[in-house]
């Protein structure tokens, strides 16, 4: 992924917008800082829509004989 500054972005707009249509982000930096990202639209929507973890757990097809059975045992004392 290629790093560009916001100044050099503004001159060539069109030409980073083409390479992140043919799938190569450019990172756009000002005053040496990471600032925003451009990315092709269809990439950001696939990114947008990956469920959370949680999301994947809860959709799980997991039945309650499915999992361990929990040790009876108590906790050991930490200490603190």
């Amino acid at each position: 992924m290629r790093e560009i500054q916001l100044r050099d972005v503004k001159a060539t707009l069109s030409a980073v917008v083409d390479g992140a249509r043919r799938g190569e982000p450019t990172i756009i930096t000002r005053h040496g800082k990471r600032e925003a990202v451009i990315l092709s639209f269809e990439e950001w929507e696939r990114l947008s829509h990956v469920p959370s973890f949680g999301r994947l757990l809860m959709a799980a097809p997991i039945e309650p004989d499915d999992l361990p059975k929990r040790r009876a045992t108590p906790l050991r004392d930490a200490g603190l």
